[in-house]
């Protein structure tokens, strides 16, 4: 006796869904690993165009006027486990006018008798006055290298934005520190592009 013959339809739909849910699975997982290498330079764009976390902001241009509050800036060096520099700014403080444009310099010294290449983090703190802070130059824009027991002069030239003053949440803030930490360098990438930077003073 012949047996029923037996409808391939929901077979076929089946194994549809089961390609579709599949396919779905491995987008996502793609999506989610180009999300986590774009993270990274996404995060580093907008605290450089906010001022997130302390981050300072880059300018080619200095001020053309002059704002009227007077701020103390202090320099703060720090240098990465494992990584043998000297490092540390010339003068600890300095006072300025909004919108005047300052320099001032720290010093690194390899103490190795090989070549080290590091690169410099940054931030200030308050965190909200990294909006302000802005840089013309700076050792940090680029990986630095040291030879043996070389002893480097490096420029820092920066000015506070005057637009500092409209800010409410700035109105009781008098006094910045600009900090810099050391750490060795791997991918040879620098932390941000500038044009116009002082080179080391050797």
């Amino acid at each position: 006796m012949a047996l029923p013959s037996q409808d391939p339809s929901p077979r076929r739909a089946r194994g549809a869904r089961q390609g579709f849910v599949a396919f779905t699975v491995f987008a996502v997982a793609i999506g989610m690993l180009g999300m986590s290498f774009a993270a990274v330079p996404l995060y580093r764009a907008f605290c450089a165009a906010t001022g997130f976390a302390g981050t300072t902001q880059v300018r080619h241009v200095a001020p053309t006027a002059e704002g009227k509050r007077i701020m103390t800036v202090h320099f703060d060096a720090n240098v990465g486990r494992g990584l043998a520099l000297s490092f540390a700014p010339e003068i600890l403080q300095v006072s300025v006018r909004t919108g005047q444009t300052a320099t001032v310099f720290y010093k690194v010294t390899n103490l190795t008798d090989h070549e080290i290449a590091a690169r410099a983090v940054y931030n200030v703190s308050p965190g909200q006055t990294g909006a302000y802070f802005d840089k013309l130059a700076c050792f940090c824009f680029t990986e630095q290298h040291f030879g043996p027991h070389q002893t480097a002069e490096m420029p820092v030239v920066f000015f506070l934005d005057p637009a500092l003053e409209k800010d409410d949440t700035m109105s009781g803030i008098d006094e910045v520190t600009l900090s810099y930490t050391f750490y060795p360098a791997h991918d040879g990438q620098p932390l941000a592009q500038a044009t116009g930077i002082a080179p080391p003073r050797l």
